[in-house]
């Protein structure tokens, strides 16, 4: 299973989000800290799920990390997320 895959399934088991896009963007960092050839280093997540309502930035992105903590570190170097209610995604759309 890829890095990805891994991210994506725990964050569907953990979360149930309505929305949930993992990019695997570590051939945008060749050459970067981090970066390792062959190895899924860098990511964006953004996710909408019910789970953060009523939950500050913060403490959604400490939910999120904590369920990736196996993870984070080695292989994933950098994990930009963007955390969102189905209200505010739709307010976004």
């Amino acid at each position: 299973m890829t890095v990805a895959e891994i991210i994506t399934e725990k964050l569907k088991k953990a979360f149930s989000p309505s929305t949930l896009i993992v990019e695997d963007q570590s051939h945008q960092h060749k050459g970067h800290a981090g970066h390792r050839e062959g190895v899924e280093t860098h990511f964006h997540v953004t996710i909408v799920s019910d789970a953060f309502d009523g939950v500050l930035r913060v403490a959604r992105h400490r939910m999120v990390t904590n369920v990736l903590k196996d993870e984070i570190g080695n292989p994933v170097h950098a994990l930009a997320l963007k955390t969102q209610t189905p209200a505010e995604a739709a307010r976004d759309a």
